[in-house]
């Protein structure tokens, strides 16, 4: 395998910022890890017969996150993935995006259509309550 990167500075941003989210996941994960191996405040963890020793508690969730940042360092520069990103962010850059004052418009009618479609459900509610109180489906109670 080569360690030069497929297609340098093509799907930049892209490949980047997958990098990036995949060393993230790799730190959380160590961290997770690294608290479960760190069970209390002497720094080693015993269960049983087996104990944790300060190497482990540190050594096992830095190899993880070394791993999942090799993994990451990989799937970025395989070349079917690369492509994929690469040809992703061209296509992104020919998105056109929705301007602040067409959000916020979008965003008042949806707003007001849910208002307006909850005081009809509200009326025909009382007005089937009305009609089953009414025809004597429905009885009324006086809360006692």
């Amino acid at each position: 395998m080569t360690s030069s990167i497929y297609k340098r500075g093509q799907g930049k941003y892209t490949r980047s910022t997958t990098f990036v989210v995949g060393a993230v996941i790799g730190v959380l994960v160590g961290h997770y890890v690294w608290k479960r191996l760190n069970g209390s405040d002497l720094g080693y963890w015993t269960t049983s017969s087996v104990s944790v020793g300060l190497y482990m508690v540190y050594g096992i969730p830095l190899v993880i996150f070394a791993g999942i940042v090799a993994v990451m360092y990989m799937v970025v520069n395989r070349p079917r993935s690369a492509d994929f990103m690469i040809a992703t962010e061209g296509e992104m850059k020919k998105v056109s995006w929705s301007s602040r004052r067409e959000i916020v418009g979008g965003t008042k009618v949806v707003i007001t259509t849910t208002f307006i479609l909850a005081m009809m459900l509200w009326i025909v509610d009382m007005a089937f309550g009305m009609l089953f109180t009414w025809i004597g489906v429905l009885q009324v109670g006086s809360g006692g």
